[in-house]
This record gives structure tokens, C-alpha cells and sequence, in this order.
């Protein structure tokens, strides 16, 4: 694909190749936009991020949708059309008056520079909601636009046009999501930096494992960016960063603040429904439980607690009510239940943190109990007016819970602090030990492991030497974590490493077990189809055809090798056993093997060696 030109790139050398009527035509446009350009940034300089020429409009198309007269069709021939984007974030000025007011004006500029010339202004935020609401047609138009002045925004969403299409007529369907990172829609765009999300669906992904899958993805969308930045010819960095659907789910469940941040302040560019369903459920807080939807809980009851002393009695009613009740809930949350509902929530209040935990003194849950009791009596008319006295005391009594219900989350959050330390630390340790198994280490001295883990894993360029960096950094936070030494700070530092250190552990786990369950299948042709045999110690599992993989079958192996107790299975049962399973280091086809297969598929059957 050749290198984009946009209009305004027009140099001496490529106008004297033009035919000389469409040279006077460009010439003449050129000069036109250059001047509505000047007059424009004379006018709104502050206001404006871009202006573009946008494609001519699709005669054809305009016919199909509604009628067109001869003069109208002439007319729409010799049309210039014009974007011009506005920066509407920082207005003190109501966006609609804005907007009015611009339009007005810049249409009065083009009018009297050419008839024919049409410019479309339009707000970002404009921009920003007809994304949100699926409507992507201004994207193809910008797409394929010829830029005239950009500070950063235009470019970059062409080159995303061109690299979304790229994706979705390479993967089709499986291409859920096309996200741009938030800032580029705040006005502040860095032209030197373009980021960009892509998420893939890998539900019904089979034939290999994730950890391959999402390095074949990751280096074919690559691939991609690269050309369409090379295509557009910009010189901004255009960064990709692919997501397939479980790892995304994953870091949703896990509160990843990059995946919170992308879900907050991201803007689709193509959705199947999959991106703006999750950023609505987050922006209704109905993602939980998370740092921050527990933080707004909390902050709830505070801004309640202020605003019931300007309140009459119903409102102060409710109001005192409602404080004390959603951080209650948030505790309740940060403690690992999911939202209870309010009739459970003194219940739980009382069973969890007064006796089970001994975290909390009973008389802060009789505050909860009246003030459930005083919004009742106030909802069901039983209570028609309060005293001041009994208004003080219960902003008293509210202001005192709320102040303990603080004291409460830091004890909670610092006795599962220690928990969770431990449970990252003991995960960290296990995985290392699986991989240092897979890697022929049948012997670990846990004391040592740091060590096992160097000489048999980073020496041999099996993992990188980070990794064994998190290692040991895990295990001197547990030490150090054990003698009061850490900060909160440097604990959710750990943990964070952890994470990482876990995942790619799991990754490379994933590949040794895939590498080595080679060496246990054994591949079979019957009829004009490919079946494989998977052999373990004591159990196979069959697949009647690899093309289709729907039918997946398991067995016993008697000790004379064959294949017995024949039952249907499915592969979520095949990779839990792989999982757990000794996968042997030879295989060997005994003749009932093979007699089995016969019984089963015809006597046609061959097994293949060196496939």
C-alpha cells in the first residue's frame, strides 16, 4: 500500500506530474483552505485542535437515502467539504452556545472565501459521545481526510483507522473491542505518543494454548501498527497493546487500575458490545468488590453526614441512616462478602466484627440498629417531627461511628494485608517449584529455592533475570513484613510484583506442559480423517477428529495396553488433567493399543509417525 498524501503535502514536484486543468484545481483549493485555515486560527486559535478536507460526499449513496435533484447533484460535485474540531473542555461558556456561536462565525468565513466550500464544526466532546453511542462514521471520513492543521488528534486517529481496519479484516469476529486511550479525546493529546487497545475474543480458541495465542496476536497486530504508521507517514510513537478477553476478564475481577483507568477514560473506536457495557457498569459503581468502588461507599457516608445538618426531619432521617449503612457495607465488602443488603447488614456488622473478629465494640452496631429503627419510624409516619436535642445527639453519634468504622477498615485492611503477603508469598513459592519440576529439579530445598531457581531457570535463558529479582524481593518482604519493617507502600509494591511474577511463571508453565505433551500423542488416520491419542500412566484421552475437535473421548490403559472403559468427556476435563498429570517421557504403541483403535474406527486405521 502506498504512502498517504495528504492535500496540503502537495509539493512543486508532485503538482508539475498533475494534468494541468486538475493543477489549477488543486492550486486554486489549496489556497482557499490556507486562508480559511489563517482566518480560523486568527479567530479561535485556542479553540481549535484540527481542521481537515474530508472526502467528497458518495453521490450514490446520498440517492439511495433520499431524492436528488440535477442541480443538487452538480451542486454536491463541486462541494468542499471541511471539519473543523473544537476544544470545548476548558469553556466557561454553555457547549451549546459555544458551538452555535463558532459555527456562525467560521460558516460566515467560508462563505465568503468559496460558495461551494461547507465547514462542519464540531465539538470534541461531540466527537467523544458519537464513539460512545457506536456512531463511527465520522471516523471513516476522518480516516480517509487530508489533514490541513492538527495538533495531534487527527493524525493519530487516522492512523488508528487505518490499523482498526487492518485488525478487523485480518481477525473478522474475533475483534470485540478498539479503544483510544482517554487523553487523546481531552485536548491535550501528545502528538509524540499515540496509544491504543485492542481486545480479542479467545473463548473458542483451542488448538493451542492462551500464553501462544496472545504472543502470535500480540506480534500480528504489531506488525500491523508498524505499517500503518508507515502508511500515514506520522512520526508520533504508535503504541498497541493487545488484550484477549480472559486476561482482560481477569483484570477486571483482579481491580488492574491500567484496565480501571482504560475502562474510565477510554474511548471506543469499534465496540461489539463488549467495552462500553463494562465502562457503564463501572461508571454505576456496580463493579465490586474494588478499591474504589469501596472508597466511594465510604465517601458516601461523609458526604451524607454534611449535608443531613441542613436537612428537616425526613431528609435527616434518611440521610443518617443511609451514612452510617453504606460504610458499613463497604466494611463488610473490604472484609471479602459481597454487598449485603441492608436488613443483613446490622446482622453482619454484629456477627462478623463484634463476635467472630472481636474487631468492634457492640455499641457501634446499636448505633446502626436505632438509626435503621428511626428511618423506619420516619418512613411509616410513627416519628412527624425531632427535636434539636435529638438531632444533635444522633449527628453525635453518627460522627463517632463513622469516625470508628474508619478506625475499623485500617484494622481490617491490616489483618488481610498479612493474609494476602502470606498467600502471594506461598503462591510465588508453589509456582516456582512447579516450574523448577517441569524443569527435571525433582529435589528443592524451599531455603535455597532463590538459588535453584537461578542455576536451573535464568542461567539458562529459560526466564529473564527479573523475574528472579521479584523472586527473591517476595521473600525478603515476607522476612521484613514478619519483623514489622514495611511500610503499606512497599507491601503493595510486593504484591504487585507478585502479579507480574505470576503471570509469567504460569505462562511459561503453560508452554513446558504444551512442549512436553507432545511426546505423549500419538496421531491416527481412518477413513479421510485425523484422529489423536493422548497416553498417560494409567488413562488416554481421544480426539475422533482434530479438524472439528468437538468430540473428545477418555479411557483407561490396561496393562497390556489397551484401551478400556470407553467414555465421553469434554476438554475442560482434558486440560484439568494435564494440569496435575505426569506426562510420560517416552510412548510406546503396544499392539492392543492399536487393536483398540481398530474396534473403535475400522480396521483402516494407520498411525502416523514424523507429522
Amino acid at each position: 500500500m502506498a504512502k498517504e498524501q495528504n492535500l496540503m503535502d502537495l509539493t512543486p514536484e508532485t503538482i508539475d506530474q498533475i494534468p494541468p486543468e486538475l493543477k489549477k484545481k488543486l492550486s486554486s483549493m489549496k489556497s482557499k483552505l490556507d486562508k480559511l485555515k489563517k482566518d480560523v486560527l486568527n479567530k479561535f486559535d485556542k479553540f481549535i485542535i484540527s481542521i481537515a478536507l474530508l472526502p467528497p460526499i458518495d453521490i450514490e449513496k446520498e440517492k439511495k437515502e433520499r431524492p436528488v435533484s440535477k442541480d443538487e447533484e452538480e451542486k454536491l460535485k463541486d462541494q468542499i467539504n471541511v471539519l473543523i474540531l473544537v476544544d470545548d473542555g476548558d469553556s466557561k461558556m454553555d457547549i451549546f452556545e459555544l458551538k452555535d456561536r463558532l459555527t456562525k462565525t467560521i460558516n460566515e468565513m467560508t462563505e465568503k472565501i468559496d460558495k461551494n466550500m461547507l465547514s462542519q464544526t464540531m465539538l470534541l466532546s461531540e466527537l467523544r459521545e458519537s464513539c460512545f453511542d457506536g456512531k463511527y462514521e465520522i471516523l471513516g471520513l476522518i480516516g480517509m481526510s487530508a489533514i490541513i492543521y492538527d495538533k495531534g488528534l487527527i493524525s493519530a486517529l487516522k492512523v488508528a483507522e487505518i490499523h482498526k481496519r487492518m485488525s478487523i479484516d485480518k481477525f473478522e469476529k474475533y475483534v470485540l473491542s478498539y479503544v483510544a486511550a482517554g487523553s487523546l479525546f481531552r485536548g491535550d493529546s501528545n502528538p509524540h505518543d499515540i496509544d491504543v487497545y485492542i481486545v480479542i475474543d479467545d473463548t473458542d480458541v483451542k488448538r493451542m494454548s492462551r500464553a501462544e495465542l496472545k504472543d502470535k496476536l500480540r506480534a500480528i497486530i504489531q506488525g500491523m501498527g508498524f505499517e500503518a504508521a508507515k502508511i500515514c507517514g506520522i512520526k508520533a510513537n504508535f503504541h498497541v497493546q493487545t488484550y484477549i478477553l480472559t486476561d482482560f476478564w481477569d483484570s477486571l475481577k483482579d481491580a488492574n487500575p491500567v484496565i480501571f483507568t482504560l475502562l474510565r477514560d477510554g474511548v471506543p473506536l469499534y465496540d461489539r458490545g463488549t467495552f462500553m457495557p463494562w465502562k457503564l457498569l463501572l461508571k454505576m459503581g456496580r463493579i465490586k468488590p474494588s478499591s474504589e468502588s469501596i472508597d466511594m461507599n465510604m465517601d458516601i457516608g461523609e458526604k451524607l453526614l454534611i449535608r443531613s445538618k441542613q436537612k428537616l426531619l425526613s431528609v435527616v432521617g434518611e440521610d443518617l441512616y443511609w451514612a452510617s449503612l453504606n460504610p458499613a457495607q463497604a466494611a463488610l465488602m473490604l472484609y471479602g462478602l459481597p454487598p449485603p443488603t441492608p436488613k443483613e447488614t446490622v446482622k453482619l456488622l454484629n456477627d462478623i466484627f463484634v463476635k467472630k473478629e472481636k474487631l468492634l465494640e457492640k455499641k457501634y452496631v446499636d448505633i446502626l440498629e436505632r438509626l435503621r429503627r428511626y428511618y423506619k419510624e420516619v418512613e411509616h409516619g410513627k416519628i412527624i417531627e425531632v427535636s434539636g436535642k435529638q438531632v444533635d445527639d444522633l449527628l453525635k453519634d453518627v460522627e463517632d461511628y463513622l469516625k470508628r468504622i474508619r478506625k475499623l477498615f485500617e484494622q481490617i485492611e491490616k489483618k488481610s494485608e498479612r493474609e494476602n503477603l502470606l498467600n502471594v508469598y506461598d503462591t510465588c513459592i508453589a509456582i516456582s517449584r512447579d516450574a523448577l519440576y517441569l524443569s527435571d529439579v525433582k529435589e528443592i530445598n524451599i531455603n535455597k529455592i532463590d538459588s535453584i531457581f537461578k542455576e536451573n531457570l535464568v542461567d539458562k535463558g529459560l526466564v529473564p533475570e527479573k523475574l528472579l529479582r521479584t523472586l527473591k524481593l517476595i521473600i525478603e518482604v515476607r522476612k521484613d513484613y514478619q519483623k514489622g519493617k514495611l511500610s503499606k507502600q512497599e507491601v503493595e509494591k510486593a504484591k504487585r510484583e507478585a502479579r507480574i511474577f505470576i503471570k509469567a511463571m504460569t505462562e511459561l508453565i503453560q508452554r513446558k506442559k504444551s512442549s512436553e505433551l507432545d511426546r505423549s500423542r500419538i496421531r491416527f488416520k481412518y477413513s479421510d480423517k485425523f484422529g489423536e491419542v493422548y497416553l498417560f500412566k494409567d488413562k488416554a484421552f481421544i480426539i475422533e477428529d482434530i479438524e472439528k475437535k468437538d468430540v473428545i473421548n477418555t479411557s483407561n490403559i490396561s496393562k497390556n495396553g489397551s484401551l478400556t472403559d470407553l467414555k465421553q468427556s469434554s476438554f475442560e476435563e482434558f486440560e484439568k488433567y494435564i494440569a496435575k498429570a505426569e506426562i510420560p517421557n517416552n510412548v510406546f504403541v503396544k499392539e492392543k493399543l492399536f487393536e483398540s483403535l481398530k474396534e473403535l474406527y475400522g480396521k483402516d486405521v494407520e498411525i502416523m509417525v514424523n507429522y
